[in-house]
């Protein structure tokens, strides 16, 4: 790959050390988790951090949130919605595309969104760009997208792999204008999901917002044929650009 250093973010790795437990039992589905104090002193981890992994875990539908209850294992993950495909930056900047500044660009192991969205198996190496959305003001949004392992997509979609690699300045655009500019005569499918969430602290700090600032979260999958070939989560914080969504019958 042209991007250089596997990095994993300390996020990611304590939301994998829970994941893994909930995949191995410890955590069966339908169980309650222990309280954040407690769950904490049992992972040696800071509250501020373990929320954080357990927001994610939330957001890709590991966790559920019950009134009374605590967070509880789900028994199953939840279902995709539909999406329109256009590059964000495009689509809520009505009529003048939002710049996109890079945070990262690195190679990441899957986590467990990847392994479910992108099909990754376990010691895959999948792109990762994560890029803040800014117009004349604060930022909009910040995007957070995986491509899939470049053999899978030699063989899904060649144009888009060789467009990742000849990509001369990915600090500037997003990965799903890079698809979307690879893609022609090519037939694209996609879904998303669209829920309501908080921003949380590394993400409330990126934005330059308060930790529980209201955000809206933007699931998609971009597939080729059957193959996924990219995933992503948008996040929106209040007063973030309106999203425009398409439905018809």
């Amino acid at each position: 790959m042209a991007v250089s250093g596997q990095q994993r973010r300390p996020v990611v790795v304590l939301y994998e050390r829970i994941a893994d437990a909930i995949h191995d039992g410890t955590y069966p589905p339908g169980s309650t988790l222990p309280s954040e104090p407690k769950l904490a002193g049992e992972l040696g981890v800071s509250r501020p951090a373990l929320r954080e992994a357990l927001l994610l875990l939330q957001e890709d539908g590991l966790l559920s949130v019950r009134r009374g209850v605590g967070r509880t294992v789900n028994d199953h993950p939840p279902r995709r919605g539909f999406e329109h495909i256009q590059p964000l930056e495009e689509l809520i900047g009505a009529g003048a595309p939002l710049r996109v500044r890079a945070l990262l660009r690195a190679v990441e192991e899957p986590t467990d969104f990847t392994t479910q969205h992108l099909l990754a198996p376990a010691r895959a190496e999948l792109r990762f760009w994560e890029s803040l959305l800014a117009g004349e003001g604060a930022a909009a949004a910040l995007s957070q997208e995986w491509a899939a392992a470049d053999d899978v997509l030699e063989r899904a979609h060649p144009a888009f792999a060789e467009a990742l690699r000849a990509e001369s300045a990915p600090e500037r655009t997003s990965m799903l204008a890079v698809l979307a500019g690879a893609s022609r005569g090519v037939p694209l499918g996609a879904h998303s999901s669209v829920t309501a969430t908080l921003l949380g602290q590394r993400r409330g700090e990126q934005l330059g917002r308060p930790a529980d600032t209201p955000a809206v979260l933007v699931t998609q999958v971009v597939r080729v044929g059957d193959t996924p070939v990219l995933a992503a989560k948008h996040m929106l914080p209040t007063g973030a650009p309106a999203l425009p969504v398409l439905q018809s019958n």
